[in-house]
């Protein structure tokens, strides 16, 4: 593994690929350069039919605090085949079973990027936000789609307009996380988990799956499509440029203008 990968640590034993934020010191804030080796984990893990789990996991913790802020404005996503798009279609249509194990903080792409997963397992000090609106932005990863499904509308609605943590008790009462553990047991019960997934015959995984999600799956990728075009869109405007240059001088925004 090259050292500009080394904040993604990627492992595969027994049938079950683990793909490890390893930037716990920023966090687990994500960088073009980990979109990319995530997006290429799950298309090896794809191809490789001795594979037949992925398992996302981060620090007991921290999960991610979604995007690192200043590799975001130098590398901004610029098209539907940037590393971060490119990760979160193969995400998205990935055919075999996702693993997420969720500690501490899951902020953004770290919260939304789990209704992609399968199953979900969550230490009881896991935060999950989505402040999209706060940075002058619009949601991602067809989260203006699936949040509404999963949330219902008004949980939804606080959830993306106030851009507020909720937290995993909320989380498994909505059923994004199937269940609430220690933070230092949550890897090891997604582990657990995903051995007993790789135990069961690849074909019937990726039926059943299959048959779950492919009603659902051309419309996901139509509002990827429509959210990426707007965030790009908005990402240039006065209210993310007020929101962003609050955050790197560290003070309060002041939308009142935009």
């Amino acid at each position: 593994m090259t050292e500009s990968t080394q904040d993604i640590l990627v492992h595969t034993e027994a049938g079950v690929t683990t793909i490890t934020f390893n930037r716990v010191s920023k966090k687990n804030s994500i960088t073009t350069t980990m979109y990319a080796a995530m997006a290429d984990a799950l298309t090896a893990a794809e191809q490789d039919a001795s594979v037949r789990v992925v398992v996302f996991q981060g620090d007991a913790a921290i999960f991610s605090a979604g995007n690192d802020i200043g590799d975001f404005l130098q590398q901004p996503p610029a098209a539907q085949d940037s590393p971060v798009f490119r990760f979160l279609h193969r995400l998205a249509a990935f055919p075999k079973p996702v693993i997420a194990s969720v500690c501490g903080p899951a902020v953004g792409i770290g919260t939304t990027m789990l209704f992609h997963c399968d199953l979900v397992y969550a230490g009881d000090n896991a935060a999950f936000s989505m402040p999209f609106v706060n940075l002058g932005l619009c949601p991602e990863a067809a989260s203006s789609l699936l949040v509404p499904q999963m949330l219902g509308y008004h949980r939804a609605a606080e959830a993306l307009l106030l851009g507020e943590p909720f937290f995993a008790e909320a989380a498994l009462e909505v059923g994004l996380v199937n269940r609430v553990v220690p933070p230092t047991e949550c890897n090891g019960v997604a582990q657990a988990q995903a051995k007993k997934l790789a135990a069961k015959p690849l074909s019937s995984l990726i039926e059943t799956k299959r048959l779950m999600k492919k009603h659902q799956l051309p419309q996901i990728a139509a509002v990827m499509a429509e959210e990426g075009a707007s965030f790009g869109r908005m990402l240039r405007e006065p209210a993310a440029r007020e929101a962003f240059g609050a955050f790197m001088e560290k003070r309060h925004p002041d939308f009142s203008k935009v």
